[in-house]
């Protein structure tokens, strides 16, 4: 049954595969052997497979290298593209360092002036003192004067009434003139000596008068110094408060929260942060006296923020050249918690607020690395360091040189890992960075 069908198929095939003989010879005999047609066809499915599997293979591996190609010349452009823009970025931020420098020196500048405009004001308010303690000694001077000029004209008065009502009974002629002789000449002259008096009076008092306009002019300059002084010290404030309330705003720390807080440690009494005043002896304050108040709580208030920035990473840890490598978030699947920078090595590292630090050693996959405590739950972190510079419980100031930039722990070349913590959460470096750029 296996042969007929297998003959009934050969048969078939035998149209387009006719059956064929290879004659194998050799020096001694000849053998050959029968194709039959369903052996042809097997060797033909067999080797159209093979060229069909080197076509495809062929196929695919020109496939992967044009692909291949691409990815790579896509990766040299971004890692052009990622090169301009660091360089940009680089260029920005010289740049806005150079601003932040000129800022600080006006800042400076403006805070010398306002030391001076308050020396200014508090020598105007004594020179006001004085001056209303003259107008009340010529206006005392001025009541008394004119109470001598009545009773002057008092005393006339009674002597005119005793020369007209004198007896003339009881005496001669000549005794009654001799008498009115004499009585004329005695009040002659006490009306001459009156007379003499009142014109003292009167000029004294008209000198007293001038005086008193001349105090009050001088009363009225004063004033308006003052106002010029007041006018200059509320805009200095305002230049000088305002980038402030933007910046922390900006690193979303709440103004009110870091005032009070430092002002808890810092209240001892009697110091450079105690609240000041003008006092008003129990009278109700002038308007004077209350913008005086204002500008010396907004004083207080500025010295407040001043510490407050000091304990606040908003400086940067590098201050020689150097380029960000990698900046806050997702990076290969897994979240970057700081920002790189990267120098030379051995480039100096700087604390970026006043804090303690509160370890310094080698960290898992961090290499050498420092953690320092600041103010309001902020932790700094500088990672990958070659030196340390610093040991845990020192207290180190803003600006102070921790350590030296490197390449230890998991780390592909020199470059510094930058972290800022809040409450044990990582949060991007560059919000505190950028919010300062405009103040320091």
């Amino acid at each position: 049954m296996t042969s007929r069908l297998l003959t009934k198929i050969d048969g078939i095939l035998g149209r387009w595969f006719p059956e064929r003989r290879m004659f194998l010879r050799s020096d001694t005999e000849t053998k050959f052997i029968r194709l039959a047609p369903s052996t042809q066809l097997m060797g033909w499915i067999g080797g159209t497979s093979v060229f069909a599997w080197a076509i495809v293979a062929t196929a695919i591996m020109l496939m992967d290298n044009i692909g291949s190609g691409n990815v790579r010349d896509q990766v040299k452009r971004e890692q052009v593209s990622y090169e301009t823009r660091l360089n940009a970025l680089s260029v920005e931020r010289d740049k806005r360092a150079a601003e932040a420098e000129m800022a600080h020196e006006r800042f400076s500048v403006a805070l010398e002036q306002i030391s001076q405009m308050q020396s200014a004001l508090l020598a105007s308010e004594d020179r006001r003192a004085e001056l209303e303690k003259g107008i009340d000694v010529i206006q005392s001077t001025l009541r008394n004067t004119m109470i001598d000029r009545d009773d002057a004209r008092q005393e006339a008065a009674e002597l005119s009434v005793e020369l007209n009502g004198t007896e003339s009974g009881g005496k001669t002629a000549a005794g009654r003139v001799d008498d009115a002789v004499g009585t004329v000449d005695f009040l002659t002259a006490a009306l001459q000596s009156t007379a003499a008096e009142r014109d003292k009076i009167a000029t004294d008092a008209q000198d007293a008068f001038d005086y008193a306009r001349e105090l009050e002019f001088q009363a009225d300059l004063v004033k308006e110094r003052n106002n010029r002084i007041f006018t200059q010290l509320e805009d200095a404030m305002t230049i000088s408060v305002k980038p402030l309330d933007k910046m922390f705003s900006a690193a979303g720390l709440s103004s009110k929260s870091l005032i009070s807080q430092v002002r808890k440690g810092y209240s001892g009494q009697g110091g450079p942060l105690m609240p000041l005043t003008f006092s008003t002896m129990g009278r109700e304050p002038d308007e004077a006296t209350l913008r005086a108040n204002r500008i010396l709580n907004d004083l207080d208030r500025l010295n407040l923020y001043r510490i407050a920035a000091q304990k606040a990473p908003f400086a940067l840890p590098v201050k020689s050249a150097f380029r960000f490598t990698s900046p806050f978030g997702m990076r290969w699947g897994r979240m970057h918690n700081g920002t790189d920078f990267a120098a030379a090595h051995g480039t100096p590292i700087y604390a970026t607020a006043d804090g303690v630090v509160y370890s310094a050693g080698w960290g898992q996959g961090y290499g050498k690395l420092v953690k320092i405590q600041h103010a309001f739950g902020i932790e700094t972190r500088y990672a990958h360091m070659s030196k340390l510079l610093v040991k845990p419980g020192q207290r180190v100031s803003r600006g102070q040189q921790i350590g030296a930039m490197g390449s230890t722990g998991r780390s592909t070349g020199t470059h510094l890992h930058y972290e800022v913590r809040v409450g044990g959460k990582a949060v991007n470096p560059m919000t505190y960075i950028k919010a300062a750029k405009d103040v320091f």
